[in-house]
């Protein structure tokens, strides 16, 4: 008999520029080469199995499994924001997106009422109402926090929709307006949403901690961790502080370090494999599976699977950082966990089930077709000439001995080493681990490969260092590199940042940097 858990929550976001909904159920697909010039493509994948593109737009949008028992009763979220009166604005202010066609009409027709007054929406009843925040909430307005019942989930939504702004735009990047499923949320202030809940420190395992079994060293951004005796307020400070948590990152590594990303998009993700900026994963679904098992529900982790992989990443400083997770939810008076639903999965401790659970099967593979199927963006709007000069550049300078030159082609599988992308990398081993993960280890002064310090592709029996990231929808993108490093594509090929700087690959002549930086701002999977 198939064991049952229960519990979950938190992350995803993607949203719809046209659904092909082309793509058929269960129809199986292999990643293909690119036309990067590389001796080395890169490992060919697993076959990639896709469901329904309409169940997964739904499970996009709205599945939790469960998950908003984790939000609700052990982080309590609702009832932070309730307590806070956070109001439409202030939530729009933290980068949050609402959906208008999920409001009633009567509420649309005040809105739009109070914005032809005053277009600004300072002076809006409605938008500086607290109880309208919960009444949007409750509605599925807001989009990723999934309301079920009198619970709040969240949804893969939360970082990866945007709308087109239709009703309204805040001055930090929240809007109002029809949903853009796929798209990278950069202004959500994700830590400052945390910072809102009323037990932040049920986020414990995804926040930069103090460990003895580290000797109480940490890693990330901040000075000093957090330990099992740091305050509430305490922790509210690390995540509201975006010198330590930055606006449009998500800390999504269950390792006890300070290390968040910057969001990415999930359009097209037939294209991007493998998954994670350090290419841990191989298949889209479980890369999914992997959220919902522990990013969306981190009291999966107590569970025993949960600490044997703990365990398996971090060894005794994996099994400090659980048991100091178990005495914070009892301190905090959280019971009834894990919430996510999740079957025992035949392989624990595989890709398919790291936890040694998997949440439904079906919609885990619907949500592969969903991804695909998610058109990317236009690029800008930059003259042919301009283009056409920015693309030689983007030859002569050798830029596709890495990247495609063909942005509709899948990116190189290669996992490229530190050595190469960061030559400053100079790390320290902290830990040993069992074959073939690499040992942990730490560049001091940087925090540039935290994000690979525990989670990397070494899992796979594959390199410590970076997948190819996606060069769409590079427009909107306000800051680079994963680590929010690099404040303008200007910037990255410039060779002032020096060349042990993560990605020292420059042009010095600036008119051709100028031709090179609108050429990837204009390039899509049409125009290349």
């Amino acid at each position: 008999m198939i064991d049952t858990i229960r519990g979950g929550k938190f992350l995803l976001a993607a949203s719809a520029m046209a659904l092909a909904l082309s793509v058929a159920a269960g129809h199986a697909q292999r990643t293909q080469p690119s036309d990067a010039m590389l001796a080395d493509q890169g490992p060919l994948l697993p076959a990639r199995q896709d469901g329904d593109p309409l169940l997964g737009k739904q499970v996009f949008r709205f599945e939790t499994f469960g998950n908003e028992g984790f939000w609700t009763d052990a982080v309590r979220l609702p009832a932070g924001i309730a307590a806070a009166k956070v109001t439409p604005m202030q939530a729009l202010q933290l980068g949050l997106q609402i959906d208008m066609d999920a409001i009633d009409p009567a509420t649309q027709a005040r809105l739009a009422e109070d914005l032809r007054r005053d277009p600004s929406g300072r002076t809006s009843a409605l938008l500086n109402d607290p109880a309208v925040t919960l009444a949007l909430i409750k509605a599925n307005a807001v989009i990723g926090m999934a309301a079920k019942g009198d619970k709040v989930g969240t949804s893969c939504a939360l970082c990866h929709t945007m709308t087109d702004a239709a009703v309204f735009k805040s001055s930090k990047g929240g809007s109002i307006g029809h949903r853009l499923d796929g798209l990278a949320n950069h202004d959500l202030n994700l830590g400052a949403i945390f910072a809102a809940a009323a037990n932040t420190r049920a986020l414990y395992t995804i926040a930069q901690t103090q460990l003895a079994a580290n000797h109480g060293k940490t890693l990330g951004r901040a000075p000093r961790g957090l330990t099992g005796n740091s305050t509430e307020a305490e922790f509210d400070a690390y995540f509201s502080n975006p010198k330590y948590y930055p606006v449009g990152m998500f800390d999504d590594t269950f390792d006890g370090n300070g290390d968040p990303m910057h969001n990415t998009p999930m359009f097209r993700q037939d294209l991007a494999a493998p998954y994670g900026s350090e290419g841990t994963i191989a298949r889209l679904d479980n890369f999914s599976n992997l959220v919902y098992t522990t990013l969306f529900d981190q009291t999966m982790l107590t569970t025993p699977g949960g600490r044997a992989f703990a365990h398996k990443l971090a060894g005794p400083a994996g099994d400090e950082l659980i048991d100091t997770y178990v005495k914070i939810l009892r301190d905090t008076h959280v019971t009834g966990y894990p919430y996510v639903t999740a079957r025992a999965h035949p392989r624990p401790g595989s890709e398919d089930a790291p936890i040694g659970v998997r949440v439904d099967q079906a919609k885990l593979l619907a949500l592969n077709a969903y991804f695909v199927a998610l058109q990317a963006p236009r690029g800008a709007d930059i003259d042919e000439a301009t283009f056409a000069r920015g693309r030689a550049v983007f030859s002569a300078a050798g830029c596709a001995s890495c990247h495609n030159a063909d942005q509709g082609r899948a990116v190189p599988t290669t996992v490229h080493p530190m050595a190469r992308i960061f030559p400053g990398d100079r790390p320290v081993t902290l830990a040993m681990r069992t074959p073939p993960l690499n040992p942990v280890l730490n560049t001091p002064g940087s925090v540039f490969d935290d994000k690979m310090a525990v989670f990397n592709a070494s899992i796979r029996g594959e390199k410590r260092g970076l997948a190819m990231p996606l060069l769409l929808d590079l427009a909107r993108k306000p800051v680079f590199l994963h680590d929010n490093s690099v404040p303008s594509l200007n910037a990255l090929f410039d060779p002032t940042r020096g060349k042990m700087a993560p990605h020292p690959f420059y042009l010095a002549d600036r008119k051709q940097r100028a031709y090179l930086v609108a050429y990837l701002k204009g390039v899509d999977t049409v125009r290349r």
